[in-house]
């Protein structure tokens, strides 16, 4: 049995472990998908030591002046705390370090998508308005793509905007012209979950071309 040949038959178990939750959740499948978690977890782990834990905190511990060692010595307390939390009675000490963690996480969170979701998009909204610029091949399909665009926005906002007044009989109604772009909103947004519905669709109809390749190479090798 040729070592190449050992990882095709274990990749073929899986793949037919995985399979079987065609039939019903089964222990064939829970057995692949915790191997699965395990090896993704021990994957991320020792990424983590020596990308992460090696380089930025033990040889710098090791090897930086004292004030560095000093400064490094937070991340490393902070580390430790967090480790608390697998006691029960200790859980509370690492209370601290998961709200900077969380905190720092927010942080970046929010920071990223003004900075680089938020402001992108909304220059990449003005630019086809810009019928003067001269790097405009086709100003007129540039700005009809921009009127769509801009349609697309102010209809899906107004699909969330909740916002009604009460009727004298009780009854809530929104505005007409919010009603209207309502379902001009509703109408993007089924198209955009229709498009990331397609692509999630291809991706898994990928994976499985690729599986079924694999298997036939598999059979075809002995």
């Amino acid at each position: 049995m040729t070592p190449t040949l050992i990882p095709a038959i274990i990749s073929f178990l899986l793949t037919v472990m995985v399979l079987s939750y065609l039939f019903g959740d089964n222990p064939l499948f829970r057995f692949a998908t915790h191997v699965f978690v395990g090896v993704s977890a021990g994957y991320v782990a020792v990424v983590a030591f020596y990308q992460v834990i090696l380089p930025y905190l033990v040889f710098p511990l090791w090897n930086a002046p004292m004030i560095e060692k000093g400064l490094l010595l937070i991340p490393l307390i902070l580390s430790a705390l967090m480790l608390m939390k697998i006691s029960p009675r200790l859980g509370w000490l690492g209370g601290p370090a998961v709200a900077y963690l969380v905190g720092v996480s927010a942080a970046v969170a929010i920071g990223g998508a003004v900075l680089g979701t938020i402001f992108p998009q909304t220059a990449a909204a003005i630019e086809p308005f810009d019928i003067l610029d001269p790097n405009q091949v086709n100003p007129v399909e540039s700005l009809f793509n921009g009127l769509v665009m801009l349609v697309a926005t102010i209809g899906t906002l107004a699909y969330f905007h909740f916002g009604a007044r009460r009727q004298a009989d009780g009854s809530t109604k929104r505005n007409g012209l919010i009603e209207v772009f309502a379902w001009v909103g509703r109408l993007f947004v089924a198209l955009t979950f229709g498009v990331l519905f397609a692509g999630v669709y291809t991706a898994a109809l990928t994976a499985l071309i690729e599986r079924i390749h694999s298997l036939l190479n598999l059979f075809g090798s002995f």
